[in-house]
């Protein structure tokens, strides 16, 4: 297990986010390491979690600090994870540790990551820890995660009150794939309200739905902006819900449809009534024998057009990733960085895509020449060209003309 050693080598992540003039940085603090049994803290991870923030404020990079990204403490696996209520107390305990020590270096706060993702991979499709089938756990998982926002909000303004805090939610953009077959169109409701629409509301205003149970708070506001992580729109048939034909695709096989970026953001702002930040938004590119990237350039100029074009308020937008890294159900071969990882060693490499983000940055707009220089002859994959298994580059790869 290699991943991209941030742990090791966030001097030279900061640094080379600092040389290209992002502004803003989205990073996860992970809470096996700063709790490694119940209530005993490790005050020298915290410390070094401070010589990181305390880096990247003196760069001029604010940092976007998320408290739980998919992965716990082995005691809190063998005490049933997020299906045992008192998961709840136990995340509450850290937050407050965590918060009261980085108070003074982070203002911005993501409690949880995508908590339909980690249920439903933990619980119904086996991609996750504990690795079980059921749609029982899945649904008790969202729900303690659902409590554990809405009480982990109320915390941290209780130790910060001027902090912005959210959650990082995944939304899919879900479609019938025949709009005039009532059952898809039944199904694709059914979809959405179980793995997202349900989540918005409880997340964002505390109110549960019915198979969400009670909710252990009155209706309100429990996000200051709503995150989103959007990736990709599904058809949907109810057999092996998958993509439309004829779609361009990424390298994983998802389809490529911006404008969903922005369906997804109008529903969220709609629902709760507050700014959207793209907390994640990406695509796995591999390039090819001669380029690290084949056209994530083009998907950054249609993503970042499409919100442009709308009138929905999306304040922010995090690309997905910075350096590539271990992605939880696919390992080292999709590759979702701006910058190249090799993963034998460690080696980054700048890619065309991140100096087109750095050109947008520093210039503020989308220019046609910007796309122009960058896009020229890309094109995305489709069903009969897409490259599932990813390329394997040399040791020390070269972007060639």
């Amino acid at each position: 297990f290699r991943a991209n050693d941030h742990w090791n080598r966030w001097r030279e992540d900061n640094e080379l986010m600092s040389e290209l003039g992002f502004p803003i940085a989205r990073i996860g603090l992970e809470w096996s390491r700063i709790e490694p049994e119940p209530g005993h803290f490790d005050h020298a991870v915290i410390d070094r979690y401070r010589e990181e923030l305390a880096d990247l404020k003196e760069r001029g990079i604010k940092p976007l600090v998320t408290l739980h990204h998919f992965s716990n403490p082995l005691w809190l696996e063998r005490n049933g994870q997020w299906t045992n209520p008192l998961s709840i107390k136990a995340f509450l305990r850290y937050v407050r540790y965590v918060v009261r020590a980085l108070s003074d270096l982070v203002d911005e706060w993501v409690t949880i990551n995508e908590p339909n993702v980690y249920a439903t991979q933990a619980h119904l499709f086996r991609e996750g820890p504990p690795g079980n089938v059921s749609m029982r756990d899945t649904l008790k998982v969202m729900r303690h995660m659902a409590i554990a926002h809405l009480y982990a909000y109320e915390l941290i303004h209780s130790i910060t009150p001027d902090a912005t805090v959210t959650i990082a939610h995944h939304l899919r953009s879900f479609a019938p794939l025949n709009p005039n077959n009532p059952w898809h169109k039944f199904l694709t409701s059914a979809d959405s309200y179980l793995f997202q629409d349900q989540l918005t509301e409880a997340f964002g205003k505390g109110k549960f739905g019915p198979v969400m149970g009670r909710s252990p708070v009155p209706e309100g506001r429990y996000v200051d902006v709503i995150g989103l992580n959007y990736y990709s729109r599904t058809a949907v048939d109810g057999l092996k819900d998958g993509t439309f034909p004829d779609v361009p695709l990424n390298d994983l096989g998802w389809e490529i449809y911006p404008q969903g970026l922005v369906e997804c953001s109008k529903d969220l702002n709609e629902r709760l009534g507050v700014p959207v930040w793209i907390t994640e938004n990406g695509c796995a590119d591999n390039g090819d024998a001669n380029h690290l990237e084949s056209f994530r350039p083009k998907f950054l100029a249609d993503h970042l057009g499409a919100i442009l074009d709308s009138s929905v308020p999306i304040e922010r937008y995090y690309h997905w990733c910075f350096v590539d890294n271990w992605e939880w159900s696919d390992g080292e071969i999709p590759r979702f960085g701006i910058v190249y990882n090799d993963y034998e060693t460690q080696r980054r490499i700048v890619k065309p895509s991140s100096r087109m983000l750095s050109e947008i940055v520093k210039s503020g707009e989308l220019s046609s020449d910007i796309i122009a220089r960058y896009t020229a002859g890309q094109t995305y994959r489709t069903p009969s060209t897409i490259n599932r298994v990813g390329t394997k580059h040399t040791s020390d790869p070269q972007e060639k003309p």
